[in-house]
């Protein structure tokens, strides 16, 4: 659903998955410093909405997810995964309950599956599930995501701006190496690969979507083995491209190490002082100071994930 923000003056679209949102508004450099003083907002409209409702529902979420449901308390904003037997991560959202119901987003078009997925999963809980497609996710750096009616955006964006567009916001969000589901990841993800795993068990955040201290889940296993022993299979890297071409390589692009396919290149972006940057799945064992190429462009790593223990080894926040 196309955002009406895209009428506001200087918007230009995205491309893509986030083709229904501003790309920028001029001035991408700008928006991103904007956005980094603690300024402004980001029109996260193009992400699918759900709502899940009913008196059985928080309970229902914690036997399910990798996060802890359980006496969460309203406005608390959490993010959740859905694994695999084997552990891999099928899908991710993130949200907030208001005491009656468990508003969440997740990425554009992954609403429908993930809601098939929760409804075939109800057996004899109260709960519903639905999408919101009257529901919009915003962002802003004083307060992280939010959700506003469909109808008001324009009267939020009057009152929260200045706009920034969704390259500014993808540019400090892999800064911060906080990995994007589907793009950063892929079918046979962990989430101890990416730094959904937190260090410690009493450590809670929507940066973190699991939690190490709750009751059993598909996927649990997996989760916690790496954990205990450490060595996961791969490791989340940020990466700093060549800045002397004027281009950056498509998502799902080969990391190459030598001769050997080594990885992909999932998100990127360009920084207002890193330059080109980007997030990329490498397998463990490859040198942490090793220089990578990617599409023919040499680039370098910079650890995000520890390769021996498989935590995100700075504050995500």
């Amino acid at each position: 659903m196309t955002s009406p923000l895209l009428s506001l003056p200087g918007a230009v679209a995205g491309d893509g998955a986030d083709a229904a949102v501003a790309a920028h508004y001029g001035s991408f450099n700008l928006e991103q410093r904007t956005l980094a003083s603690g300024e402004g907002f980001v029109d996260l409209s193009h992400r699918d909405v759900l709502r899940i409702a009913g008196p059985d529902r928080l309970t229902w979420l914690h036997s399910l997810t990798s996060q802890a449901f359980e006496g969460l308390a309203p406005g608390a904003w959490t993010s959740a995964l859905i694994l695999s037997p084997q552990g891999h991560v099928e899908h991710f959202f993130s949200g907030v309950d208001d005491g009656s119901s468990f508003l969440a987003w997740t990425e554009p078009g992954a609403g429908e599956a993930l809601v098939g997925y929760l409804e075939r999963m109800k057996f004899w809980s109260d709960v519903t599930v639905t999408l919101e497609p009257s529901q919009a996710s915003v962002w802003r750096p004083s307060q992280g995501y939010s959700f506003v009616p469909r109808e008001s955006l324009e009267t939020y964006a009057a009152a929260a701006g200045p706009a920034c567009g969704f390259w500014a916001f993808e540019a400090l969000r892999i800064e911060r190496g906080e990995p994007r589901f589907g793009v950063d990841t892929d079918a046979r993800t962990i989430p101890n690969e990416v730094g959904w795993v937190p260090g410690a068990a009493d450590v809670v955040g929507p940066e973190y979507a699991v939690h190490l201290d709750k009751g059993c889940y598909r996927g649990q296993e997996t989760v916690a083995r790496v954990h205990t022993l450490g060595r996961p299979p791969r490791r989340l890297v940020l990466l700093h491209l060549d800045g002397s071409e004027n281009r950056l390589p498509a998502a799902g692009s080969e990391l190459v190490f030598g001769e050997k396919t080594v990885g992909f290149l999932g998100s990127s972006a360009r920084h207002h002082e890193l330059g080109p940057i980007a997030l990329g799945l490498v397998k463990r064992n490859v040198p942490v100071d090793a220089q990578l190429v990617v599409d023919g462009m040499p680039v370098a790593q910079e650890v995000l994930v520890d390769p021996e223990i498989g935590l995100h080894i700075r504050p995500l926040r």
